[in-house]
């Protein structure tokens, strides 16, 4: 019995409390898996803001937001990924309560400005290839407006749990820390609604409309030309299409699971969910770091040639590249010639 009132009362002072709910070895798994993520996410993330940087004449509007997205991913992964290692290994989060609040806070933080990045870049590319009257207004003061927008809007969401709508805490396995989404109340409820309306919802919408119109462009240019006797070209739409494919279901994979079982707790407050389950999706949110540069970023020919000089201290320049679609409109120069894609990372 003594036991027992001695673990209610750490429970309740401390955040730092041993769980049962979880195997040993799984937590070694769990640090290994977290570190090898914060390995490629923190030196992809990193090499995309230095080589950026190194060249300016890689920040046109469109490359603004790529920027703005390997930023907070690098944020993100630093005070989240880095940190749950470390409580994996320990078996669960010794750092207090205080602590766990701010793990919580900047990884929503840096979580949503990551989402809300991919959705302002996704309608910046809509304008780009669908309005090309819109392309006149685009300038890097309309892409820092867009910024102030992302940050301050999603600010507020991270910032109100901290003044009592919603939570920050401890959540699956016990070892990471985010919005309390499995708190029963009607407090936690409301805001995960309103959350999942402005911070999954609507960019699911935006992205949807933004990509669905580039591809049917994409379909329409292509018709146009073969009505007029030339030769289309199905290889790039097919190539565009399949891009656009991968950027939707890669956000889907990352924001799709947490936002489900967030909505299933506000559905079915009864509903027990395992602390394995639960960690799931959070663990799987942490993984867009790793692949948002990947897709975004690395697929693109000029960033991979300024990539590599920068690797290599210019010992390597790569002289010869092919052309990107012919839908590019902002083209720019680095030290070898290529042209910048708008549309499709490659």
């Amino acid at each position: 019995m003594g036991n027992d009132s001695s673990f209610a009362i750490e429970l309740a002072g401390s955040t730092a409390v041993r769980p049962t709910i979880f195997p040993r070895g799984g937590y070694g798994v769990l640090a290994f898996l977290m570190f090898l993520n914060a390995l490629f996410s923190v030196s992809n993330n990193f090499l995309v803001i230095a080589v950026t940087l190194k060249n300016p004449q890689l920040r046109n509007p469109i490359n603004v937001f790529i920027l703005n997205l390997s930023f907070s991913d690098l944020m993100m992964s630093l005070c989240g990924t880095t940190i749950v290692i470390a409580t994996n290994y320990h078996g669960y989060f010794f750092l207090g309560h205080r602590f766990c609040t701010f793990q919580g806070f900047a990884v929503n933080y840096f979580g949503i400005v990551s989402l809300w990045s991919l959705t302002i870049l996704a309608y910046e590319r809509y304008n780009v290839v669908c309005q090309p009257l819109g392309t006149l207004q685009m300038s890097i003061k309309r892409g820092y407006q867009f910024l102030g927008f992302i940050w301050i809007f999603c600010l507020f969401w991270a910032v109100v749990p901290l003044f009592g709508w919603s939570s920050y805490g401890p959540e699956g396995v016990q070892t990471s820390c985010s919005i309390g989404w499995e708190e029963r109340s009607w407090n936690n409820y409301s805001y995960l609604i309103a959350y999942f309306l402005s911070c999954f919802f609507i960019p699911v919408l935006i992205i949807g409309f933004s990509y669905g119109n580039v591809i049917r462009s994409l379909h329409g240019l292509n018709k146009k030309v073969e009505q007029m006797g030339g030769k289309g070209n199905p290889e790039e739409e097919l190539r565009a299409v399949v891009m656009v494919l991968v950027m939707v279901v890669a956000f889907l994979i990352c924001w799709l699971p947490y936002t489900v079982f967030a909505l299933i707790v506000v559905i079915d407050p009864a509903l027990s969910i395992s602390p394995l389950a639960a960690t799931i999706p959070t663990y799987l949110a942490k993984t867009s770091p790793v692949y948002n540069p990947i897709i975004y970023i690395f697929l693109n020919k000029q960033f991979r040639v300024c990539a590599v000089e920068f690797i290599t201290c210019g010992q390597v320049i790569p002289t010869k590249l092919e052309e990107d679609i012919s839908i590019s409109v902002v083209p720019t120069k680095c030290k070898a010639p290529c042209k910048i894609n708008q549309v499709s990372p490659v």
